[in-house]
């Protein structure tokens, strides 16, 4: 159905790492064919490796910097940047600043009951040395 998403509108969740707050996923707006998150990156913090085996995604900078990383290599982002990942691609974003990093996210299709799944492999080998 269509809608206006006002900020007040968006659910948050928060994490170790900072936030994430859903724009459009299938229980908030009933898209199935994308996902839009609003994500913060507190500083210091990290979304560390992962993947979406159904999922590509598209992370856009509106604020801060971060040091992105793509499997082996990785690069820094600042405002306006923006990074594609494959679906099924390590990938984690890393705010190694001092200042908060605010990213829009967006994961194409939806998938699950909440719009977007991961598989966390931070803890799996060559990742977990990574850093």
């Amino acid at each position: 159905m269509s809608r206006f998403v006002k900020n007040e509108d968006v659910a948050v969740t928060h994490f170790d790492w900072g936030s994430a707050g859903m724009r459009a996923a299938p229980p908030s707006t009933g898209c199935t064919a994308f996902v839009v998150l609003d994500v913060t990156l507190t500083a210091g913090n990290h979304h560390d490796f992962h993947r979406h085996p159904d999922q590509d995604e598209m992370i856009i900078v509106k604020s801060g910097r971060i040091v992105q990383w793509i499997e082996d290599t990785h690069e820094e982002l600042g405002p306006g940047d923006s990074v594609y990942i494959d679906r099924d691609v390590v990938h984690g974003s890393f705010n190694e600043f001092d200042e908060t990093a605010e990213l829009q996210v967006i994961l194409a299709p939806a998938s699950g009951d909440g719009g977007y799944e991961l598989v966390d492999v931070s803890g799996d080998e060559p990742w977990v040395s990574k850093r």
